[in-house]
């Protein structure tokens, strides 16, 4: 794997060959990472894995069409035969207006300060190893529990670089490491399954394994025995862990490429007020250490944080450079690379900010309803915002969390779920997309 710097030569002699191929103009991505994570199931090893990728992509431009190429050979030969390739494609694909690398002076021209990414630490196999098994260990001690799925550990690292030929030239490093387990309580047809998982950019800011298996395991035991729900109409109340997908819903709705095809339910509604006033969902790429946090974007663009939604109200679209033309905008630094394609929108670090009621609070006052902690399939239309999921979790009786209830649906459109949408005040930074405990009132649900 290459530095950072040695990344950017590589882009940057890539787009000297592409123009001298007779590209008007080209960018080049480097993306490599190196991934190592062990596996121990009842205390054995189970699995090993260690992989390495390196690859190179060049988009060109040349007489108004664009093509795109990869390779993972990044010898001098082989980029003189990927730019002479990619020019030739170029001028065999039809016209499109809107493809072209963002406007130059919208390019970043100094980074953010460090987001301190990449920790350098080397974890070496034998410390994953224990590692799996003190997570598999503390999960199993948990009493109820009867099997295990396995402890898993691993770290990694990764190098993204980008250069265009208009002067954009960048790179950056950053690690990962996790810890997870999964494992099984109860016997026979009344086995549950359930997990706990992490994943970090420091080793240092994992919790400690006892933490993680100790709640894969209370996890798994608390599901025991579950129950049906009767089918009607009931507040829904959405787990931490799983409330983020609302939000994930409402930001692929707002890519400018969905806009642009008339293919999302936001459609028309640039600035409309979705949620209640108190409800604000900021993007920040900035954030130190962040699982999503990048100094630039996929086409050199500076990255600044914003809100995708403040106090309720939607605040435009996110578009790469290509969306932002069809529309007539200005992109917003949300593009995204891998190692060969045109770029594709995604965000940084996402939060819900909180409200003022604790979770206690916020269903003291339901009768009957249901705390959702797993939703099964993807019953979502990104169209018309209509939404169905499978689920399991727990009742709701008389404002307080009472037994585990399996194989129901909940329905409603997305709309109107972000119209009731309420907060709770127990927000949490540990995913890419964090948000409190949710509730929902008036939700359909499918039971018994």
């Amino acid at each position: 794997m290459l530095s950072p710097d040695q990344a950017k030569d590589r882009c940057e002699a890539l787009i000297r060959r592409a123009l001298s191929a007779g590209a008007e103009a080209a960018d080049a991505v480097y993306v490599a990472n190196s991934s190592e994570s062990v596996t121990v199931r009842l205390g054995s090893l189970e699995d090993v894995e260690r992989s390495e990728s390196e690859h190179v992509g060049l988009r060109v431009f040349a007489g108004g069409g664009s093509a795109s190429i990869g390779s993972t050979d990044l010898g001098d030969g082989a980029l003189d035969e990927l730019a002479s390739r990619a020019v030739a494609m170029a001028r065999l694909a039809p016209p499109d207006p809107f493809a072209g690398l963002a406007d130059e002076a919208l390019l970043m021209r100094s980074a953010p300060v460090d987001l301190d990414l990449d920790d350098g630490a080397a974890t070496e196999p034998a410390q994953l190893r224990r590692t799996a098994q003190e997570v598999e260990e503390a999960a199993l001690a948990v009493a109820g529990v009867t099997n295990s799925n396995g402890g898993s550990a691993g770290a990694s690292r990764s190098v993204f670089a980008l250069s265009t030929s208009h002067g954009f030239s960048g790179g950056y490093a950053a690690s990962g490491h996790s810890l997870s387990a999964s494992v099984v309580a109860g016997e026979g047809g009344a086995m549950q399954r359930d997990y706990a998982w992490r994943s970090t950019r420091h080793a240092d800011d994992l919790p400690t394994a006892a933490e993680i298996g100790r709640e894969a395991g209370e996890r798994s035991v608390r599901r025991l025995s579950p129950g049906r729900l009767r089918s009607g109409s009931m507040p829904v109340v959405f787990d931490p862990r799983i409330g983020g997908s609302l939000v994930g819903h409402l930001i692929a709705a707002m890519t400018g490429s969905s806009i642009a095809r008339r293919a999302s339910f936001l459609l028309d509604r640039d600035g409309a007020k979705l949620f209640d006033s108190a409800v604000t969902i900021l993007d920040d790429p900035h954030r130190l250490r962040g699982l999503r946090s990048r100094p630039f974007d996929g086409e050199g663009l500076l990255t600044a944080p914003r809100a995708l939604v403040d106090k309720g109200h939607l605040t435009g679209w996110l578009m790469d450079a290509a969306a932002a033309r069809q529309l007539g905008q200005t992109p917003t630094g949300h593009a995204a690379r891998g190692g060969s394609g045109a770029p594709h929108v995604t965000t940084g670090n996402v939060t819900l900010a909180p409200g003022t009621l604790t979770p206690a609070e916020l269903i003291a006052d339901i009768a009957d309803g249901v705390y959702v902690t797993e939703l099964i399939g993807s019953g979502v239309n990104g169209v018309t915002g209509d939404y169905s999921r499978g689920a399991s979790g727990y009742r709701i009786v008389n404002g307080e969390i009472a037994g585990p209830v399996a194989e129901f649906t909940i329905a409603s459109n997305l709309i109107d779920m972000f119209a009731a949408l309420v907060p709770a005040n127990d927000l949490e930074i540990q995913h890419g997309i964090d948000v409190p405990t949710l509730r929902i009132d008036g939700m359909s649900i499918a039971g018994d």
